[in-house]
């Protein structure tokens, strides 16, 4: 990691050795591109199935949540402090894969007589790790408690007059000039949190350092996997109580309904696509545990033809259905209406795409994005509300949710 800085171009993902069915590598590092893509969202899922087709290689990076401009007809006009493109990926020069006490490396022909002097370069990189902030930062809300409380009653008006079941309300909170070191930044955060779905991004200035506890999808031969995360509570050091808390979120009639309603629309998503009668839900309402917190997490998988292009399976489900609502269109759309920040980055994806054309991605939540360029610092914090929501609790379960993040910015 500490060696990868040099490179305008890196991917890191972290499982932090988090026990899991459905994994492949225990961490991954891509570095320096030697092709790349980055566009707004117009046709970028088209962009991107040619770039992916004609590279038939290893391609890493991300897919913002505006990318649903490209799939419906909708817009994003809300305030964009980042302004990250809406798609990113490269090919990269230089590839770690990580499994047990392994590594396997892979260098393009073109530098692949740079391994040994990079393999001593690696061991003897140093980094001064900074505890503390590198200044005094000032941590604003884009949406202000009472404006929230207002804008979830909306949101319920439009549950209880039937425009939607369920919808993602998420808000922003931010710092204005002010530096930070990302890297240094990113190690606090996933020393927190520790989850399956770790990212450090950097596309030269744009930076993602990410502690995601959720899959959004992966691909493994005729395989889909997606695990919708719905249903959160906070841990406890006392083990009784903790347990107790577990339990609860187990049986929540409100939390479990939340993810079953995901659940439904994940396997509409995957049925797009899926041979006939293969979308299961493998788990339902598992409780999973993290370092901060408890989630409520269910498997959905399916199987599809051969020769189904990769990126026709990510546009089909995308945006994911625990960002959205159900129904999603409707949901999507009243979202745009109530929140006050593009989303962006936040909500969307980051993963790879194999040369074989297997894929793993991420939900870009628990991260805090940093435009370099601009002094700009952002993380956003969102939950599902239903008909059974009360306002105060879900603003509670915001703050836990940025708990992490808050804590390393102002540590």
């Amino acid at each position: 990691m500490i060696w990868s800085q040099q490179f305008d171009d890196v991917v890191w993902l972290d499982s932090n050795n988090y026990k899991q069915k459905h994994s492949n590598y225990d961490a991954v590092l891509a570095v320096d591109a030697f092709t790349s893509i980055q566009t707004d969202y117009y046709d970028a899922f088209g962009k991107l199935k040619e770039y992916q087709t004609l590279t038939k290689d290893w391609i890493f990076g991300y897919l913002t949540y505006d990318l649903k401009n490209d799939v419906e007809i909708l817009e994003s006009k809300n305030h964009d402090g980042l302004n990250f493109p809406d798609i990113y990926f490269f090919q990269p020069k230089k590839l770690f894969l990580f499994k047990g006490n392994q590594v396997e490396i892979q260098y393009l022909k073109a530098v692949d007589d740079e391994v040994e002097n990079d393999l001593m370069a690696i061991k003897s990189s140093e980094y001064d790790r900074c505890y503390s902030s590198c200044n005094d930062i000032k941590i604003k809300l884009r949406i202000h408690k009472d404006a929230y409380f207002e804008k979830i009653n909306t949101m319920l008006a439009h549950i209880h007059r039937g425009d939607i079941y369920e919808a993602n309300f998420c808000q922003e909170f931010y710092a204005e000039n002010t530096a930070i070191r990302p890297l240094d930044t990113y190690l606090k955060l996933n020393d927190i949190s520790k989850p399956p779905f770790a990212s450090f991004l950097k596309c030269q200035n744009n930076y993602l350092l990410s502690a995601s506890p959720e899959r959004y999808i992966k691909k493994t031969g005729t395989k889909i996997v997606s695990q919708p995360i719905k249903g959160t509570a906070k841990r406890s050091l006392n083990k009784e109580e903790d347990n107790k808390l577990i339990y609860n979120l187990f049986s929540d009639e409100k939390e479990r309904s939340e993810n079953i309603m995901i659940v439904d629309l994940v396997r509409n998503d995957l049925s797009k696509t899926a041979m006939k009668g293969s979308v299961n839900v493998e788990e339902l309402c598992e409780i999973y545990t993290f370092d901060q917190v408890h989630q409520m997490i269910s498997t959905v998988t399916s199987q599809v033809e051969e020769n189904t292009h990769p990126v026709d399976i990510i546009k089909s489900t995308f945006p994911m259905g625990s960002m959205t609502g159900a129904p999603k269109i409707s949901a999507m759309k009243i979202i745009e209406a109530l929140e006050e920040t593009k989303r962006g980055l936040y909500s969307g994806a980051v993963g790879y795409f194999s040369p074989e054309g297997d894929f793993d991605f991420n939900v870009v939540i628990r991260s805090i994005l940093y435009n370099e360029s601009k002094n700009y610092v952002s993380y956003s914090v969102g939950g599902a509300i239903t008909a059974k929501s009360d306002p105060l609790k879900e603003y509670e379960e915001c703050l836990l949710k940025a708990k992490a993040m808050r804590t390393v910015l102002e540590s």
